[in-house]
């Protein structure tokens, strides 16, 4: 239950901006679980959550991303291969440079998109699997600034 739950909280973060932990717990009920303050508090703890800053003054829940050394690398991988991408519904299809399809999954699979649910690469071409058809979406916005298009 409490894998869940986390896994839930992660979704609800990603597609609302979520800023209580009130409001966290109120989304959770509405989603059928049965929480506290203090369970949603410990949750919070553990998946190692934080606010940030939103661009209109408030502020959002989103999961700590490890200052992680290869995060870098896995960028430049997906600068250095990327070629197009485009979607159907929930699945989004990315064109690398030949070669180079392996490597730019890996890093996708590696920088934890809560959207993206795996990859599948041939040698210039990914298949991504995405939550649903808005996840793709911002997935592929999120990869256009990532890669400074």
């Amino acid at each position: 239950m409490k894998l869940e739950r986390h896994s839930k909280i992660v979704e609800l973060i990603g597609k609302y901006e979520i800023d209580t932990q009130e409001e966290l717990a109120e989304r959770l009920r509405e989603a059928g679980f049965t929480v506290t303050q203090a369970t949603v508090s410990r949750d919070i703890r553990e998946l190692k959550l934080t606010k940030i800053a939103m661009d209109n003054g408030k502020q959002r829940y989103t999961v700590m991303q490890s200052q992680d050394s290869h995060t870098d690398k896995y960028i430049r991988i997906l600068q250095d291969g990327y070629l197009s991408m485009d979607r159907a519904q929930n699945i989004l299809v990315i064109r690398t440079v030949p070669g180079m399809a392996m490597a730019v999954a890996a890093s996708l699979d590696a920088l934890h998109f809560h959207e993206l649910v795996g990859c599948i690469a041939g040698d210039d071409t990914i298949l991504c699997a995405v939550r649903s058809s808005d996840d793709t979406i911002n997935l592929m916005e999120k990869i256009r600034k990532m890669i400074g298009i």
